[in-house]
């Protein structure tokens, strides 16, 4: 079975990690933050990673950009990380075997989901093997005063977590999408009365002035990222599984009868989304995220078979451990 982790192809296994980390919080007894001891142990394993086997990790590029920093911040300095300029390619690179893994934008608890990571799910044979949350703060940068600015150049969904300022302190300026922040900064440095929305980094990267800071709607606003493979990893004591299925639009309820299969077997929906399926006019895939269930477990077997009566399609596109933060949780 494809979506199987077998140990000898895959060295990053992050159920593991996610134990490691929890052991390590649990008897740090200070004065050392556990954010920097576990930051200290990512290094570790980082190395140990890159001595059983050379890691290629993909991610939206240039440098500077949140995936990339999340990529850090997930794989260590130790793994060799190749940029990609479109999430499409993130996804192509670990198709077609040129990077082991991929790290793309999935949410985010301001703007919500990303679309293009959605849309590639559902043509794609990659597998989700873990997932991971980076809270995200915008700067403006630029070379030039705030009065003087004529384009600012952002991620259309950095712009969208921006709007409040954008319209206190920008109002009427044009707005021009990139494919990622650190792009943007990019472009930002090489034009004369031009800003970009981006991480703080980017500014020390593409020689840009801070401008304004912390510029975001909301402080807490944070990004969840996917790590993508060929295949998912083993269960742990805290699972999450996201599958993509159909429905036939003519018969009524159909949708409403495929979730309730999750009810039925007590899980939890923790995410729900559709996307047009491409294949005709007003026809739409759903995704739908449940917790506390792995993909390779007889509850999910279950739930599988009774998806089957109402809906159409069914796939898991991937199982993983349950990394949201503790502030996070509801």
């Amino acid at each position: 079975d494809p979506t199987q982790d077998e140990d000898s192809t895959h060295v990053y296994i992050p159920g593991r990690e996610k134990q490691v980390f929890e052991k390590v919080t649990k008897l740090n007894p200070g004065p050392l933050p556990h954010e920097n001891l576990c930051a200290i142990y990512r290094e570790i394993m980082s190395a140990s990673i890159a001595l059983q086997k050379e890691v290629m990790v993909a991610y939206l590029g240039p440098v500077g950009s949140f995936s990339h920093d999340a990529s850090m911040k997930r794989f260590g300095d130790s793994v060799q990380y190749v940029s990609q300029g479109t999430i499409a390619d993130v996804f192509e690179a670990v198709e077609r075997g040129r990077c082991q893994y991929g790290v793309v934008p999935f949410e985010n608890s301001i703007a919500g989901s990303v679309v293009p990571t959605l849309d590639k799910f559902v043509k794609s044979k990659v597998k989700i093997r873990a997932e991971t949350y980076l809270p995200v703060h915008h700067y403006l940068l630029s070379n030039t005063t705030t009065e003087a600015i004529r384009r600012v150049y952002s991620h259309p969904v950095a712009l969208a977590q921006c709007q409040t300022f954008l319209n206190n302190h920008l109002k009427g300026i044009e707005l021009v999408p990139c494919a990622s922040t650190s792009e943007a900064a990019q472009l930002a440095s090489k034009e004369k009365f031009a800003a970009a929305i981006c991480s703080r980094v980017c500014a020390e990267i593409y020689g840009l002035d801070i401008l304004n800071a912390d510029i975001e709607d909301q402080q807490d606003n944070t990004t969840r990222f996917f790590i993508i493979s060929d295949a998912w990893g083993e269960p742990t004591a805290s699972d999450k599984t996201l599958l993509m299925f159909t429905v036939d639009h003519r018969l009524p309820g159909a949708l409403c009868d495929g979730l309730k299969v999750f009810k039925d077997y007590n899980l939890n929906l923790t995410k729900i989304d559709s996307r047009p399926s491409l294949l005709r006019p007003w026809h739409y895939v759903f995704f739908v995220e449940c917790s506390g269930v792995h993909g390779d477990s007889e509850a999910m077997s279950n739930v599988i078979e009774g998806l089957h009566k109402f809906c159409l399609d069914v796939k898991i596109i991937g199982t993983y451990p349950d990394q949201r933060p503790q502030d996070l949780r509801y």
